[in-house]
C-alpha cells in the first residue's frame, strides 16, 4: 500500500485463504467464488469487504469461513460453531513491540 498510495484499496485487494493449499487440498476451505466478487467489483463498483469460502468434502459444505482482505484476518467471536462463517469476523491485527525482540502482528480484543 506504501508504494501504491492510500488509495490502493480503490482498486487493488489481496484475499489470503488460511489453510488451503496450493490452489486445493489443505485443511482449511477449497472453494469460494472469487470471479463473482470480482464482476461485481468492475460492474457494479462494490468493492468486497470480505468473501466467504467454504470446504467441501463429499458434496458436503462441513466448513465456512470469510476472507478478509489483508492485512486483516478472520478472527472467532467466542460464541457459536468454530465450522460457520458467521461466527468470525474480519480484524485487523495489531502490532506488539516487544524490547530487544522483532515486533509480531496478533488478532485479539482491543
Amino acid at each position: 500500500m506504501r508504494v501504491v498510495g492510500p488509495k490502493a484499496g480503490d482498486f487493488i485487494k489481496l484475499f489470503m485463504v488460511p489453510g488451503m493449499g496450493h490452489c486445493r487440498g489443505g485443511t482449511g476451505p477449497n472453494q469460494f467464488n472469487a470471479l463473482a466478487a470480482l464482476e461485481r467489483w468492475r460492474e457494479a463498483g462494490i468493492a468486497p469487504n470480505q468473501l466467504t469460502a467454504s470446504r467441501v468434502t463429499d458434496n458436503q459444505v462441513d466448513m465456512t469461513r470469510p476472507l478478509c482482505p489483508y492485512p486483516q484476518v478472520a478472527q472467532y467471536k467466542g460464541v457459536g460453531a468454530t465450522s460457520d462463517a458467521a461466527n468470525f469476523a474480519c480484524k485487523s491485527p495489531m502490532t506488539v513491540h516487544r524490547p530487544g525482540r522483532s515486533p509480531v502482528s496478533v488478532v485479539g480484543r482491543r
